[in-house]
């Protein structure tokens, strides 16, 4: 990290590199994560998406909620691997488990908008909620937009449903 960000020592794309696949390679979760953003912005490697999705994937498997996430969205949006929206709905919802925020307001909008999962506002609602709560301000757009076709009833079902699930460290909603 230090060679990768200038911290301490001058910045050397190609040593920061050696040393996250070396300690990557050794299954440190962080390290893994950091090369799949790496591979997947063309940061100090040449950009290769499925570089990046092997390497996400693998700190995915160690429950890193950032990786999850990412991975979540390269399945979203077909980034080197076949578009597949159940696959993306999955991984978000693993890392919004575990309170990731950016996670939670993908998740309402896979709801919002169908894809992956069957249309729902209700659940729309409630993910952006949660997601606004813990810091994405996205979340706040999507409720505001779904917020616009929901009965009154279905927005206090949504909110009841936002508190139930922050109640139960976002398990099982």
């Amino acid at each position: 990290l230090m060679y990768h960000e200038d911290l301490g020592v001058p910045q050397d794309s190609k040593e920061a590199m050696k040393l996250y696949k070396l300690a990557a390679k050794q299954g440190h979760g962080a390290a893994q994560y950091n090369l799949g953003v790496a591979y997947f912005k063309g940061k100090g490697v040449p950009q290769d998406f499925k570089e990046a999705v092997k390497w996400f994937r693998l700190a995915a498997k160690q429950g890193i909620a950032r990786s999850q996430y990412n991975l979540g969205f390269i399945y979203h949006g077909g980034h080197g691997v076949p578009q597949d929206y159940q696959e993306a709905v999955k991984l978000y919802r693993l890392a919004s488990e575990q309170g990731y925020a950016e996670a939670q307001t993908n998740l309402g909008a896979m709801y919002a908008a169908g894809l992956g999962v069957t249309k729902d506002n209700v659940y729309a609602h409630m993910w952006g909620s949660i997601g606004s709560s813990n810091g994405n301000m996205n979340g706040l757009k999507l409720r505001a937009l779904v917020e616009k076709l929901m009965t009154p009833a279905q927005i206090a079902e949504a909110q009841n449903l936002a508190r139930e699930c922050k109640r139960n460290k976002y398990k099982g909603c």
